[in-house]
């Protein structure tokens, strides 16, 4: 009965000696491996605390980040993975204005009897331009305003 409390203790005593002599990964050792982790992923870092990752920057899309954190768990040494990372913005798209063909048809048809003065997009807005007399340009004003198009820049040069 002695002899086996004696080999259980010894058989305790180099198990505990064995888990002990584990070696231990610094935190130093363990940001360079999560730094390679994140090569793939430009405008993230991490840095690692008793074990603890701290993720931050920005990531393209939230699949991105998801994916990050995993692979940071996956880290040998890593106990958790503490996300500080955002995900940039969509950008909305940009809205282009473009005048109405059969608006724009309408327009220059009421104008064709006044010699001068035309009508285009320009960049979006309707826009009325050339050179004509002061009663041409009532007209002008008058047709246009008949249509009930909205909103157009006159830029007409009166004479």
């Amino acid at each position: 009965m002695r002899k086996t409390i004696k080999i259980a203790a010894l058989a305790l005593m180099v198990s505990m000696t064995a888990v002990s002599c584990k070696k231990k990964v610094s935190d130093a050792e363990l940001t360079s491996q999560a730094t390679t982790v994140l090569t793939s992923f430009p405008g993230t870092s991490v840095e690692v605390k008793e074990g603890q990752a701290h993720l931050s920057g920005v990531f393209a899309t939230e699949a991105d980040k998801k994916s990050a954190i995993d692979a940071l768990k996956k880290v040998e040494g890593v106990k958790d993975v503490h996300d500080m990372a955002t995900v940039a913005p969509v950008a909305a798209p940009v809205e282009v204005n473009i005048v109405d063909a059969a608006v724009l048809q309408k327009v220059n048809t009421a104008l064709k009897d006044i010699p001068g003065v035309k009508a285009e997009d320009v960049a979006g807005t309707l826009t009325l331009t050339g050179s004509t007399t002061s009663a041409n340009a009532r007209k002008v004003k008058e047709s246009v305003d008949a249509l009930k198009i909205g909103k157009y820049d006159n830029k007409i040069t009166v004479k």
